[in-house]
């Protein structure tokens, strides 16, 4: 049989093409699925809201600062045609999240994907990078009042929206790979951000901790109700930090630099999407194989 197809063979003979596997084209689609990201004007909300709308997803950005989430709706519209809800939030206040969250299921019919992204903002960077002998337990639980309260509330009253509708969905928080290791101290010698001298805090450790908790019990209570919760651990993200700062950094990191804020929205994108529909439970590193040493 010199030149015969072999699957042609197996299929009876046929010379007509056959796809072998899985159509792997649709599976980023997020046409019609309505994301809610919080912090969603921020450094990274506002990366993780455009990879989301390039791919069809509608977006409301919860934000305490108002103005910077409706401007960046308004961009979103234009560039990508989707629909957009900008939502002034106070993570720390329950009652202000219950609101949100009310407001866009009114607005869009309910809720697909969360990406729990908020993070405190830091009015004093005294009090915030003071030393822990000397950390002030009001700064302590400002702290914790958005990076790991708010997260929680924000994903009981969306889990409890998603399980109404029956439909599943995807949760996504954004941790960080300080609540799964120490630091090192040795990067902070010197440190600034933004001409702040910087450490690393034990209250953003002990949050981040307290989200890979969250995202495991989130993930086997609501399993049958097909709503998956995960974690992105984002290794450290370029943002303003000092020469010295980035160069220490790097020398730790296997690939030799920082992140780029769009490598950690890539992952975002995946863990939303179908392409990561039997992954729930998980932390997904990325952290450019710091982990790995």
């Amino acid at each position: 049989m010199t030149g015969s197809n072999p699957i042609s063979a197996l299929l009876g003979g046929s010379d007509r093409f056959v796809m072998i596997g899985s159509d792997y084209r649709g599976l980023f689609d997020l046409n019609d699925r309505v994301a809610v990201i919080t912090g969603g004007s921020g450094f990274l909300g506002r990366e993780f809201a455009s990879a989301l709308a390039q791919h069809g997803a509608h977006v409301a950005l919860l934000d305490i600062d108002g103005d910077g989430a409706a401007a960046c709706c308004r961009e979103l519209a234009e560039q990508f045609g989707v629909k957009t809800l900008a939502v002034v939030a106070d993570l720390s206040v329950p009652e202000s999240i219950r609101s949100a969250v009310d407001r866009i299921c009114d607005q869009f019919g309910g809720i697909d994907i969360l990406l729990n992204n908020a993070q405190s903002k830091i009015p004093d960077r005294a009090a915030y990078f003071a030393p822990f002998e000397e950390y002030d337990l009001k700064e302590w639980r400002r702290v914790l009042s958005v990076d790991l309260d708010g997260m929680a509330f924000m994903a009981q009253h969306v889990c409890r929206s998603m399980a109404k509708r029956e439909s599943g969905g995807s949760l996504i928080h954004v941790g960080s790979i300080y609540g799964a290791f120490g630091p090192d101290n040795r990067i902070y010698q010197g440190a600034e951000y933004q001409g702040t001298a910087i450490n690393n805090p034990a209250v953003y450790s002990v949050a981040k901790a307290g989200v890979l908790g969250l995202t495991r019990w989130l993930a086997t209570t609501y399993a049958k109700q097909g709503i998956r919760s995960n974690a992105i651990i984002p290794g450290g993200v370029e943002s303003g930090q000092n020469p010295a700062f980035v160069a220490r950094y790097s020398d730790r990191v296997p690939m030799g630099r920082m992140a780029r804020r769009q490598e950690i929205a890539g992952a975002a994108l995946w863990l939303a999407s179908n392409a990561s529909s039997y992954v729930t439970g998980q932390a997904i590193f990325v952290d450019g194989g710091l982990s790995a040493w």
